[in-house]
């Protein structure tokens, strides 16, 4: 039995003895015709956005199921969404796959039924992100870094290397402040963002993990993070109102997606992204089904068809993150390449502190702040409080 201790309660689950943790399908069968899935912005493209970027036609083609996309901004509202229901599948980052696994909202999934499992990336074919107690509750999908997103003609051949740049108040090599031309994701799991930079300049406070604080170390990243917010022009969430913001209202710099990166500069809107010496959070996505999936032949379909190399070759670049197939950035099916899944971060794996969902009984030490309190507090933060 493993307990999973969430936005405040204790959810005991006995994995291995109850209903729950065997797939619900043993084999598939017809088609029902569409699939309803929760996305991030991008994640799942039909060749709208650019004509080459078209992942969804070939499979409503090949399977007869219509794809239904409800974009998601923040992991809370993924949940709140799979809460409600009627989806029959998630794109779920860490820090939402565990809480929809202890809440009942996700079901285990049959491997045996997605033949190409076993071209999954063996550093994620097991992550604890989404494998309880050895239970598969999805598929992996894409993974990467969240970078430091600058503007090149405010910071010219100083290109900033810390991201005390929205942390901190100073004068930009422009010679102007950043004070209101920085951004902040507005996500509550943003406060491990603090806590990472505090890893590095306070190495006092003990930190092991940005994701496992106690209470003076959670602390220490709210009183970051109010500093921050004297800073802050935009809490974002809108990926494109973020890039807007970039093209139009004089941002110098923020935490963002390389997605957000890739197209300004195919805009040709002066920015660059970095990983600083604090090193990145990031996250690894999950394709996951839900307890009550109405689409079920559909669903298990697109999870095999999101495996495709080449798939995830052309997701890789139009998001500018990491395939979780690894034959994507070489065997030439797609538009990734070796030297992009290298510039993309795929050799930083181990740099990366992935998304995950901060719990009372933590690892790293006696009892950590549980997720629900980053919530609330965060909120706080933004409010000024």
């Amino acid at each position: 039995m493993r307990q999973l201790k969430l936005m405040g309660t204790t959810a005991l689950v006995a994995f291995t003895a109850l209903s729950p943790a065997l797939a619900q399908i043993a084999e598939l069968g017809a088609p029902e015709g569409q699939v309803n899935i929760v996305a991030w912005p991008g994640y799942i493209e039909r060749g709208q956005t650019m004509e080459a970027f078209d992942w969804v036609t070939s499979y409503e083609q090949a399977t007869g199921c219509m794809v239904n996309i409800k974009t998601a901004n923040t992991s809370d509202e993924m949940v709140a969404l799979m809460n409600e229901g009627g989806f029959d599948l998630v794109t779920a980052s860490g820090d939402a796959s565990l809480r929809l696994v202890a809440g009942r909202r996700v079901q285990p999934v049959n491997l045996s039924l997605i033949p190409s499992w076993n071209t999954v990336d063996p550093r994620l074919q097991n992550a604890p992100w989404y494998v309880v107690d050895g239970v598969h509750y999805g598929v992996p999908y894409q993974w990467g870094p969240n970078v430091l997103m600058y503007n090149t003609e405010v910071f010219g051949d100083q290109p900033p290397t810390s991201w005390n740049v929205v942390f901190e108040e100073m004068t930009l090599p422009d010679g102007q402040s950043n004070r209101g031309r920085v951004q902040a994701y507005d996500g509550p799991i943003h406060v491990a963002d603090a806590a990472q930079y505090l890893m590095y300049h306070r190495p006092e406070l003990g930190i092991v993990s940005p994701y496992e604080l106690n209470q003076e170390q959670y602390d220490a990243a709210l009183d970051l993070l109010r500093v921050q917010r004297t800073l802050t022009a935009r809490y974002w969430h809108d990926a494109f109102i973020q890039m807007d913001d970039f093209r139009n209202e004089g941002m110098a710099a923020s935490g963002t997606w390389p997605f957000q990166v890739n197209l300004l500069q195919a805009d040709g809107v002066p920015v660059a992204s970095v990983i600083p010496v604090e090193g990145a959070t990031g996250w690894a996505d999950t394709t996951m089904m839900h307890v009550d999936a109405e689409n079920p032949n559909c669903a298990y379909l697109w999870m095999e068809h999101t495996l495709a190399s080449n798939l995830q070759a052309d997701l890789s670049v139009w998001f500018g993150a990491n395939p979780v197939v690894p034959a994507a950035c070489t065997d030439g099916r797609g538009m990734q390449t070796a030297e992009g899944c290298t510039r993309n971060g795929f050799d930083d794996f181990e740099r990366i502190r992935f998304w995950t969902t901060p719990v009372t009984r933590c690892e790293s030490q006696d009892e950590c702040v549980p997720y629900y309190r980053w919530v609330s507090d965060y909120i706080g933060v933004i409010g000024g409080r």
